[in-house]
């Protein structure tokens, strides 16, 4: 069972110097990249159930760590953020003026298929990507994209990461254009996936049992 923030602060950083704060922020870093690998590893093998799950662990350590941020600069430290962080920074501050987004995935076998939907005012999408239900506005759509931390995903996703190749498979492209001069983010994989990436596809009305 995961704790609260709150408990979190109460039983680890309340009292704290800088130096000890700093400790547990590094800690919690490396856990949230633990259970990431952890979820992305297509051969991983046949996780036990674990209770709390992995995503619910990876909700409540990101806001642990945002609570020992907020403790080390109530300590006196002055943080810096790491280059990825940057990354994820600067995509999240540029969410709103996102107008365009490209997502490709296939293969050679079974084909490619493409989903493109423009953000404005009225949301556009010119695939046929939400037949069965009221479709977004530009609000909730982008809504749904921050509860995913794209911003957080690698640039490029491969197996070799892993130790291994697959030929042919599956491959995805994924574009996000801006209003506000932003160039364009990118992301990309050969056979392997962000560890949200089924939630992701099902925003775009892709059912992932069908395609499993």
């Amino acid at each position: 069972m995961m704790i609260s923030p709150e408990s979190y602060y109460e039983e680890y950083l309340k009292g704290k110097t800088k130096e000890q704060i700093m400790t547990a922020i590094r800690g919690l870093k490396q856990e949230i990249g633990r259970i990431k690998n952890s979820m992305e590893n297509p051969h991983g093998g046949i996780k036990t159930v674990m209770h709390p799950s992995e995503d619910t662990r990876l909700h409540w350590t990101r806001e642990y760590l945002d609570k020992a941020k907020q403790a080390y600069v109530e300590a006196g430290g002055t943080y810096t953020l790491s280059k990825s962080e940057e990354k994820v920074a600067d995509f999240d501050a540029n969410m709103d003026a996102i107008c365009k987004i490209t997502f490709n995935i296939g293969g050679y076998f079974g084909g490619y298929r493409g989903y493109i939907v423009e953000l404005s005012k009225e949301l556009k999408a010119y695939t046929k990507i939400w037949e069965d239900e009221e479709p977004f506005t530009k609000i909730n759509f982008i809504a749904a994209l921050k509860e995913l931390h794209i911003g957080e995903w690698r640039r490029r996703y491969t197996t070799k990461r892993f130790g291994f190749m697959v030929l042919d498979g599956t491959q995805w492209e994924l574009e996000f254009e801006y209003s506000n001069g932003h160039k364009p983010v990118r992301f990309d994989g050969d056979n392997s996936y962000p560890y949200n990436f089924d939630k992701f596809q099902r925003l775009f009305g892709i059912d992932v049992t069908e395609e499993d």
